[in-house]
């Protein structure tokens, strides 16, 4: 399964939001770096919203689940009998989305670990 379509299968509206946050979230990793270790400038400012924008991925990768689920659920009310497969693979599919806002979150969390590493160590010595 190629990248574009488990995007698409996501859903494109919420798998382009969390999209946006992991991408802030590089742009914010990317900021400290330059700060820590091209211009010398250890300043704690910003390193919190590393984690920030991870978590909104994560959050926003659920919320996208739920709406789907209550989607679906409301098809599912209308139509009655439904197969379990059918269950099944619309399910797998609603895990797309968190799956991925759960791997953002977790570079989120290594990027502001290390970081927040770097500026303790350059802080105390």
């Amino acid at each position: 399964m190629r990248l574009f379509d488990l995007f698409y299968e996501g859903g494109p509206l919420f798998m382009a939001i969390v999209t946006i946050w992991g991408i802030g979230m590089l742009v914010f990793t990317a900021q400290k770096v330059l700060h820590f270790f091209v211009q010398d400038k250890v300043t704690k400012s910003g390193l919190g919203l590393i984690l920030l924008f991870g978590s909104l991925a994560i959050v926003t990768g659920f919320l996208g689940q739920a709406i789907g689920l209550i989607m679906a659920f409301d098809a599912i009310e209308v139509v009655g009998d439904v197969s379990p497969a059918l269950v099944a693979g619309g399910l797998k599919v609603s895990m797309i989305a968190p799956v991925y806002g759960t791997i953002l979150f977790i570079f989120s969390l290594i990027f502001w670990g290390a970081l927040k590493e770097v500026y303790t160590r350059k802080t105390q010595g």
